[in-house]
């Protein structure tokens, strides 16, 4: 599977902090620190937003690297994604990413 394909089906290579750690674009990482402060209702920092994706070597941002509930469980099990656990179709800390975004399901199955 692609390695730019998260753990959850999300695919890095679209997500902003990924954009700005690849472009080098600090106007993105202020525009995404800016949002995803006021989204998880604490403080983010520029400096903060740099990730070479989810599944892949290198920086990852402090959510996905500490906090993701999704990538520590898929991490322990040692799966390549959660499309190979056998407990992913009734995950609900999965669902709160595929209920909402058919593209990381559909990254899932295929």
């Amino acid at each position: 599977m692609d390695k730019m394909i998260a753990y959850c089906g999300l695919n890095c290579g679209k997500c902003d902090a990924y954009l700005a750690t690849f472009n080098n674009d600090q106007a993105l990482r202020e525009k995404t620190a800016k949002l995803w402060s006021e989204l998880n209702q604490t403080l983010i920092l520029p400096e903060d937003i740099n990730c070479e994706g989810c599944r892949a070597d290198g920086k990852k941002t402090v959510f996905c690297e500490s906090l993701c509930g999704i990538r520590h469980c898929a991490m322990e099990k040692g799966v390549t994604t959660c499309g190979d656990c056998p407990e992913m179709e009734g995950c609900p800390t999965l669902g709160m990413i595929t209920s909402n975004n058919s593209e990381a399901r559909e990254n899932l199955k295929g």
